[in-house]
């Protein structure tokens, strides 16, 4: 009988028991919540990851301090973070609950760490949360000519709606590179 030494395991068992690295972002994180939403979505840096938009809205900021703020402020309104075991932030997602429905935005995971199951995480961070709040739907917006993000969120389990909202117009995050609008995607729980 041949017997495996503990180690050829271990990295199978620590990945099992892995304390949960995601939390409720509080306002002292929105410095770091700033930096890795603005390097998911806009300018150079986002372009090594696979869901930016920077082909679609020219600038470098996707938000800011102030309006992170306002947004932790709502009520119902919870930012979820990704931390590695470091401490670092590799992702995050914005919750707020609306009536029965929970709205899902703002998914971002660092350009450096994507493909590595850390969106798929928050989505069911996000699941769980909107079950806690006795919601019974998720929804979200997506560029509608996001084909390929709006193809994973399908594998996901949302569903478009056929609704569309405008995208817009104020200039302060951004200003698009073509006419855009946003798709409203949903999700029975």
């Amino acid at each position: 009988m041949y017997c495996y030494r503990l180690t050829n395991f271990l990295p199978a068992i620590l990945l099992l028991n892995l304390p949960m690295a995601i939390t409720e972002a509080t306002k002292k994180d929105i410095p770091e919540l700033v930096e890795l939403l603005n390097s998911a979505y806009r300018g150079e840096e986002s372009k090594k990851g696979w869901t930016h938009e920077a082909h679609l809205v020219a600038g470098d900021v996707r938000t800011d301090a102030h309006d992170l703020s306002e947004l932790m402020d709502s009520p119902g309104a919870v930012f979820l973070k990704y931390t590695n075991d470091q401490g670092k932030l590799e992702g995050c997602v914005f919750l707020h609950k609306k009536g029965q429905r929970l709205y899902f935005g703002m998914l971002s995971v660092s350009p450096l760490t994507q493909a590595k199951g850390i969106g798929k995480e928050l989505m069911s961070a996000a699941e769980d949360h909107a079950r806690k709040e006795n919601c019974d739907h998720i929804f979200m917006k997506v560029i509608s000519l996001r084909h390929e993000l709006i193809s994973w969120y399908e594998r996901k389990g949302f569903k478009k709606t056929g609704q569309t909202e405008p995208f817009p117009t104020d200039t302060k995050f951004g200003v698009p590179t073509q006419q855009l609008e946003f798709l409203i995607m949903e999700k029975k729980l």
